[in-house]
């Protein structure tokens, strides 16, 4: 895929992974908790990184209070949610809530509509999901259904917390075969940059 047709995901070490970012006109979504640094994860992809001062597209709150420039989606229906959907850069947080809420056959139907919106316009669309939360046919269900999926990881070694990245499916792109080791700072995730060479 050329580098035109990739947009930033706004974290390096994973645009490094991607040999560039995502796809313009994808539905991504990242699973992991809420110690894993999913929604630093969400904010830096709406933000577009650090070179970026102004955002480029919504965050669409669903969950919780919305803080600053976030759009307050708590009492949006999901047949309103893709006209909301506005910018080259849209977060909706989380999917989770609409599966808990709706089904997730409401769910997919809203995925479908946010694939048909994110190629229009070649906007990309990152769905948060909690791990931990839905069966395991509906995680696959909804895996299927989107453009790629980031699963975010951690397990404790020893006296350690080892988080990593791992990206395990992405439309058009060859996908990596290790996992990215990543860090949560006050500002969000940092991603190792480095690869091993054997």
């Amino acid at each position: 895929m050329e580098k035109e047709d990739l947009r930033s995901t706004g974290l390096i070490g994973l645009d490094l992974a991607l040999e560039g970012g995502i796809p313009r006109g994808s539905v991504i979504i990242v699973a992991g908790t809420p110690t894993d640094g999913l929604d630093l994860f969400g904010i830096q992809f709406w933000r577009g990184g650090e070179e970026e001062t102004e955002t480029s597209g919504s965050y669409l709150m669903i969950d919780d209070e919305p803080s600053e420039k976030m759009y307050d989606a708590r009492k949006v229906m999901n047949i309103d949610m893709p006209a909301i959907a506005q910018g080259e850069r849209v977060v909706l947080d989380s999917l989770s809530t609409i599966i808990l809420r709706d089904g997730v056959g409401a769910a997919l139907e809203l995925i479908r509509e946010l694939k048909k919106k994110a190629r229009a316009e070649g906007s990309n669309i990152l769905l948060l999901l909690y791990k931990g939360v839905h069966t395991r046919e509906e995680e696959i269900r909804l895996t299927r259904a989107a453009d790629g999926y980031i699963e975010l990881l951690q397990r404790i070694a020893g006296s350690e917390v080892e988080r990593m990245l791992g990206i395990f499916k992405m439309h058009g792109l060859n996908i990596p075969n290790q996992l990215v080791p990543y860090n949560i700072l006050d500002d969000g995730l940092e991603l190792s940059t480095t690869k091993r060479v054997v």
